[in-house]
């Protein structure tokens, strides 16, 4: 065989196949982000390449699941998972893959176990910071050792752009790696330019195929920090927001016409409110 044939006998090896992204820590304007549901996902369509997101606001799940049938009428390319922020006693924790909220200001535990009652996974956000709303070492290290599964946490954000992550990263990771912990990252991104700035990275491109990586323990995650101007400008952007808020409850109740601040979805600024799915592509 002359070398030129042999050559064209060898295949060529076959490319290692692309991980999927996702940010899974995304406020919108039902809680304290600064944009709508319709703009986070255009902007996801637009201007990333996210196969997966969450709409985690905090103590709420209304504009996620609005989001998520958003996607799915205008035919978006990502998938959209329904979480929530909970605000605990022990530090924030996401839920994902959530149908009904988790109520907040219960212990650690018990909302872990809450989001797993149904059917959901639990990530404890920006851990290990030495600041109130982050969980610590030694309450992680007590639910992973507890004799009953449903309180384990099914991974660690060990990732997050903020401050708050920053300060609490290289423990995270450690930490992660000590007990076998899925590792994620998540920009918790309070508006739509910073959608992505950290991203969760498994095999595959579905919310299904993230949930078994996350299972399996395979996840990974790369990022960077917001610099300080960044966080700076989001809160002037978050103050303007709840000075529009407040003006606009309180004109509501004045002229009692069933309307209220705007949550960021169709039927959002209805008393009470109710998600209008007549959304158009």
């Amino acid at each position: 065989m002359t070398d030129l044939a042999a050559a064209a006998d060898v295949t060529p090896p076959a490319e290692a196949p692309r991980l999927g992204r996702a940010d899974l820590h995304i406020h919108s304007a039902a809680s304290d982000g600064v944009a709508g549901i319709e703009e986070i996902l255009r902007h996801v369509q637009d201007a990333t390449d996210l196969d997966l997101i969450a709409i985690t606001d905090h103590e709420r799940v209304d504009a996620a699941l609005a989001a998520q049938d958003m996607a799915i009428k205008c035919g978006y390319r990502f998938e959209v998972v329904v979480g929530e922020e909970i605000t605990t006693r022990g530090g924030h924790l996401l839920g994902l893959f959530l149908t009904r909220p988790v109520p907040p200001l219960h212990a650690l535990r018990w909302s872990i176990a809450a989001i797993h009652e149904q059917g959901g996974v639990a990530i404890p956000a920006h851990p290990l910071a030495p600041i109130p709303m982050c969980a610590s070492a030694r309450s992680l290290r007590a639910l992973i050792q507890d004799a009953d599964p449903a309180v384990h946490p099914d991974g660690l954000e060990v990732f997050n752009s903020t401050t708050a992550g920053r300060r609490g990263h290289r423990r995270a990771v450690a930490f992660a790696v000590e007990h076998h912990l899925a590792a994620l990252g998540g920009s918790d991104a309070h508006r739509p330019e910073h959608i992505g700035q950290a991203v969760t990275r498994f095999e595959g491109r579905t919310a299904a195929e993230f949930r078994r990586a996350v299972e399996a323990r395979t996840t990974t995650w790369e990022g960077s920090y917001y610099p300080p101007m960044a966080q700076l400008g989001m809160f002037g952007r978050q103050v303007r927001k709840y000075a529009r808020d407040v003006r606009d409850e309180v004109r509501g109740k004045v002229l009692r016409d069933g309307t209220g601040r705007d949550l960021g979805y169709p039927g959002g600024r209805s008393r009470p409110a109710h998600y209008e799915g007549d959304v158009q592509p």
